[in-house]
């Protein structure tokens, strides 16, 4: 594992020097736009408020001697199928794409398990014996990823509209395909399920879609769903060896390796705007950085606009449309040091990387609802990753290494639970929601709790301290609602990363195509940054060609 520290490893800039470029934000879409400008020959300067780079990608050491905790995100089905992270090659800088036996699992509370293998005769295989013909259903599915699978994907991870991607799959579609494929990318995931299932399998798509902050009854959940299933057959979801802090560590290699550098301990206060345009940044202690060509700001759009760019820049009417952006829900994230593995009832559960824990579509209705009445879930979904079972290094031989999070109100009105929570999230709500965050693995896991040997509780206050992008505990960088997606992230008509500033993108999950770690923002924000300088520069030349001229 790779321990070097960040926080001194890039030389300090002294105020007033000029480069090319400033990205605020060293997490991954960060560092992936750093990455993209330096393979086009710009001096960049990535400016962290963190002590080491990484955003909510980083880890550290676990509850207990010898484990290894991923603070926020873990698993990245996206980022092995993200043709944007593909292409920084970043195994040639240390990274290791690491694998669990099987990809995801289900448990019910009969003891059986819904499981998401890598071998796709194996995942239909097992959904058939919990409902006839759910075999061949995911089958089907998993027919139409392979057909469009590609193509959405490069539609995805570009700026809206995605012209020639967008023509591509249209054309494997015909027109009365895409009729069909938009109804499904409209359906709820209960529906789809419905119309496809008939046994509990169908709960893996369920629980992909609560991976997002969609009900079980919203419109788009079968999409999300879908798509982070079959990215799951096709790609496994995937980790780091040796922790989440390896795929920054290999980003940051890769950038230095092309004369980038990263500056950690360094807030970003202000962005400096001078004629209306984006001409550096200015640091909390005092250090005005000047960027000749562009700053990329991978921070919330609501710290962009009114924060670190005053209002006085920005037109009227984005105000309002902020003041309407909306994130999604709160996180709480306990991470556990496990004396032994998680002793599930369904055996099958144990070879799985990501296990999904609800009792079934109900629950997880049940507690979306609460959620959206503003009320602590009774019966929390849990989202659980069991890390040694992933990646052996994580904790020592015949131990576990397991987080789960789940999610809640970002303002609590309420306590469904008879525990009374309140959402100050102090000492006595993270007792609280650890012991129903146990009491739901112990439905599934009789004596799970006899083998914590300690645990760590992240509180959506404790998300956000370990990375400001968090903001209330958030983890997508706003809603995967359809009304916040595409031309309408993160407000109406900002589907891209240019902003009302010349020479200032948007780079974080605040802009589309919004959060987990794929880059396509951070390489979005980039590639314009490119293109606007281009379209400068020759402005510039035409201008003194008239000149020469005489015209």
């Amino acid at each position: 594992m790779n321990t070097r520290p960040f926080a001194n490893n890039a030389r300090r800039v002294c105020s007033g020097r000029v480069i090319d470029a400033v990205v605020v934000g060293a997490g991954p879409n960060g560092l992936v736009a750093a990455n993209v400008l330096a393979d086009a020959g710009w001096d960049v300067l990535v400016l962290e408020e963190q002590p080491e780079p990484g955003g909510a990608v980083r880890s550290t050491a676990g509850p207990a001697p010898g484990f290894v905790t991923d603070l926020c995100s873990a698993f990245y089905p996206l980022a092995a199928a993200s043709p944007v992270i593909g292409a920084l090659e970043l195994e040639r800088h240390g990274l290791r794409w690491v694998h669990s036996p099987a990809v995801l699992a289900h448990p019910l509370l009969d003891g059986r398990a819904a499981v998401l293998s890598r071998d796709l005769e194996q995942t239909a295989a097992g959904l058939d014996a919990l409902g006839a013909g759910d075999g061949a259903a995911w089958k089907r599915l998993y027919g139409n990823w392979q057909r469009l699978g590609p193509l959405l994907l490069d539609a995805l991870f570009v700026p809206f509209p995605p012209v020639r991607a967008g023509a591509r799959l249209v054309a494997a579609l015909g027109p009365a395909g895409l009729l069909r494929f938009t109804r499904f990318g409209l359906l709820p995931v209960r529906r789809l399920a419905e119309e496809e299932f008939t046994g509990p399998g169908s709960l893996l798509l369920a629980g992909c879609a609560l991976h997002a902050d969609l009900m079980p009854e919203s419109n788009g959940g079968a999409m999300i769903g879908w798509l982070l299933s079959m990215l799951g057959q096709q790609y496994g979801f995937p980790v780091p060896e040796g922790g989440a802090g390896q795929l920054t560590a290999a980003l940051v290699h890769r950038l230095e390796s092309r004369g980038g550098r990263v500056r950690c301990g360094a807030p970003v206060r202000e962005v400096v705007v001078r004629g209306g345009r984006a001409v550096g940044v200015r640091t909390a202690d005092g250090d005005e950085i000047l960027a000749r060509r562009a700053v990329l700001a991978a921070i919330p759009a609501t710290y962009l606009y009114g924060g670190l760019v005053s209002w006085t820049h920005l037109p009227p009417r984005l105000r309002d449309d902020m003041r309407r952006f909306q994130w999604d829900y709160a996180t709480v994230k306990v991470d556990w040091a496990l004396r032994a593995p998680v002793p599930w009832e369904a055996g099958e559960t144990a070879g799985a990387g990501t296990v999904h824990i609800s009792a079934g579509m109900d629950e997880m209705t049940e507690y979306t609802a609460h959620i959206a009445m503003g009320l602590v879930p009774a019966h929390p979904f849990l989202l659980a990753g069991q890390m040694t079972t992933a990646d052996p290094c994580r904790s020592p031989a015949g131990t576990e290494s397991l987080w789960a999070y789940t999610h809640v109100p970002r303002k609590v009105r309420g306590d469904a639970g008879v525990d009374g929570i309140t959402g100050a999230w102090d000492e006595r709500d993270r007792e609280a929601i650890t012991r129903r965050i146990e009491a739901q693995i112990e439905r599934f896991a009789p004596g799970f709790r006899d083998r914590i040997i300690a645990r760590t509780v992240a509180a959506p206050p404790q998300l956000a301290e370990h990375n400001a992008n968090l903001v209330g505990g958030a983890i997508n960088g706003g809603t995967t609602a359809l009304h916040q997606q595409l031309v309408l992230r993160p407000t109406p008509g900002l589907g891209r990363p240019e902003t009302p500033v010349t020479g200032l993108y948007l780079a974080s999950s605040s802009a589309h195509p919004g959060g987990a770690v794929h880059g396509a923002c951070g390489a979005n924000a980039a590639r314009a940054a490119l293109r606007g300088h281009r379209a400068r520069s020759q402005r510039i030349a035409a201008a003194t060609v008239r000149f020469a001229i005489g015209r």
